[in-house]
């Protein structure tokens, strides 16, 4: 029996496109400690790490932005709605460029329990009047800090409004998701092998891991979806790391690897969840 007669028979993507490629960036507000810390005491704010996380405002995020007009590339920004409240003139400059602004929680070090989802559906609130406040665009997306919803997460976001949830790794595509609110579509993390934080920072690895991660993922895929069954690829750039010189080439070297290929559908993770709605019959707006 073939790979294939395990997965979705339905599946394709827009234009027979043999791989979806997308680009996910994070613009995030720490309360005590950023990923970076050189002294992580717990009874201590980290005033260092509070300062690397905020590159990402001040200079990391203009530079991304700045690329991806070069590339001429939509991104999804996942956003904490304390950075929205910061950086108001970010995310206005993220959805006036055409990227897709996603709720991130309220603060990127905070995650939510699974016995109290009263709070946790005011802070779901609290992040999308945040965002919505600064980019004018209300998001329909959403990426708990580190992936780390509660048991209720999909469930207050279907109710919330919103269409994609992605807290989950096990599949390489996306699907949905039935709640007591109704359907979301789970956007699964393939990204991890192309993620700034987890190779780069975490990895200590160099800008070239991701790219040869990158390369060697997008053509295991491209084959596969000359088979017939086309998967799905993103890179992942947190404005505070991969929007530091060191790696937007790796970033732009991605790009350009993928575009030496046919049948490329290039994407924001918003558009993708909307495609795999569509083919599962399910009208999500």
């Amino acid at each position: 029996m073939s790979y294939r007669d395990h997965t979705r028979k339905n599946w394709r993507l827009p234009n027979d496109a043999k791989i979806a490629v997308s680009v996910n960036l994070a613009l995030e507000a720490f309360q005590r400690r950023s990923q970076i810390t050189l002294e992580a005491r717990a009874d201590k704010v980290d005033h260092f790490s509070l300062s690397y996380a905020a590159y990402g405002a001040r200079a990391g995020v203009w530079r991304i932005l700045e690329t991806l007009e070069e590339l001429g590339l939509k991104a999804s920004m996942s956003t904490n709605g304390r950075a929205a409240e910061l950086y108001p003139e970010a995310v206005r400059a993220v959805a006036d460029a055409g990227h897709e602004l996603v709720g991130h929680g309220w603060e990127n070090d905070v995650t939510m329990p699974d016995n109290d989802p009263e709070a946790e559906r005011d802070e779901i609130r609290r992040v999308t009047q945040a965002i919505e406040k600064a980019g004018g665009v209300r998001p329909v997306g959403w990426t708990s800090p580190g992936s780390a919803g509660s048991a209720n997460t999909y469930s207050l976001l279907a109710g919330e409004g919103y269409i994609w949830n992605g807290d989950v790794a096990d599949d390489d595509l996306p699907y949905s998701r039935q709640t007591e609110n109704g359907p979301i579509m789970m956007m699964p993390r393939v990204n991890m092998p192309q993620n700034d934080l987890i190779m780069w920072v975490l990895g200590r690895g160099s800008p070239e891991v991701m790219y040869e991660n990158f390369k060697d993922t997008f053509d295991q895929l491209y084959g596969e979806g000359v088979k017939g069954r086309p998967g799905w690829v993103e890179i992942v750039m947190h404005t505070q790391m991969g929007g530091r010189p060191t790696l937007i080439p790796m970033l732009k070297r991605c790009i350009a690897y993928a575009r030496q290929h046919d049948d490329v559908w290039f994407c924001r993770k918003g558009d993708l969840a909307r495609w795999a709605a569509k083919l599962e019959g399910l009208d999500i707006e």
